[in-house]
């Protein structure tokens, strides 16, 4: 803007924004139609005053107009065609992994399910999770495959098995935090060559626990259904709503209950959660 009013022909932005086609100070060169930018809307080309000049071009009712994205199919077709798209894989009967332990195979239907994930559920400070720790990995040195034991504090003793022999069939993944546990389930799994993943958590802080997300967890139950594995979770509080089995110990046990032969034998479970039991019955029936 020069200094008496008038528009500078020599601004450089006046140039890219108008053009030079009009003349400084004429009405032409302020109107929309000088710039190159400028388009004509389609309701302006039509008189004023009449009903279409208020609507776009080629308008149609809101009723017949068709939606943007979205098939005209009915509710029925559409489940349909999620379903051709999207099949569920058949369900089958689900194996178990036996433990040799009695009143854990006969609580939870035979052993721990293949292809989904159980939560056991220690809510005391000795309760025997480790000594059960330990027989699984005998019933895995009898039956001769490999257990896979991500340690998400680093407290597995192996001393306590009184021998290498027995720790020929594991795999001893020692963590520091709930993040790298979490980090090496997703790669066993997605693995598949175990028949037993333990994911032990119970030493934990609880603070670390909460902030792994509950879709985690879904995603390795996802992962542990296409794989004939078994996944066992070891927790102080209960947190894997992904869960097919939840069972607690209710144990405290002394000093004076470690020092005796089968003292494995007096654990006590209480199951709280079967999804997998109801499932089966209602295949059953």
């Amino acid at each position: 803007m020069a200094p008496s009013g008038k528009i500078d022909d020599s601004s450089p932005y006046r140039a890219a924004r108008l053009g030079h086609s009009a003349h400084a100070g004429s009405v032409d060169s302020l109107s929309p139609e000088s710039s190159p930018l400028w388009v004509p809307h389609p309701s302006r080309s039509r008189p004023r005053g009449s009903i279409d000049s208020f609507a776009p071009a080629h308008s149609t009712s809101r009723s017949a107009r068709p939606r943007r994205g979205f098939p005209a199919r009915s509710v029925v077709d559409l489940r349909k065609l999620l379903a051709e798209r999207f099949p569920h894989p058949p369900f089958f009967a689900v194996t178990r992994l036996a433990t040799y332990l009695s009143f854990l195979d006969q609580a939870i239907g035979g052993g721990l399910p293949r292809g989904a994930i159980t939560e056991l559920i220690t809510p005391q400070i000795s309760a025997g999770s480790a000594s059960l720790i330990q027989a699984l990995l005998q019933a895995a040195h009898r039956d001769r495959y490999f257990l896979a034991l991500i340690d998400g504090r680093d407290s597995f003793d192996p001393s306590a098995l009184g021998g290498n022999e027995r720790l020929r069939n594991l795999l001893w993944i020692r963590c520091t935090k709930a993040f790298e546990a979490v980090k090496a389930a997703d790669l066993l799994l997605r693995d598949g060559n175990f028949p037993l993943v333990i994911i032990d958590l119970v030493f934990n802080p609880p603070e670390e626990l909460r902030k792994i997300p509950q879709t985690t967890w879904y995603r390795l139950q996802r992962l542990v259904e296409s794989a004939p594995t078994a996944c066992l979770v070891l927790s102080r509080h209960g947190m894997v709503s992904s869960a097919q089995f939840k069972v607690v110990l209710e144990n405290s046990w002394s000093l004076e209950t470690f020092e005796e032969d089968e003292a494995i034998s007096s654990l006590r479970i209480r199951v709280q959660r079967s999804h997998l039991l109801r499932q089966e019955s209602a295949t059953a029936n």
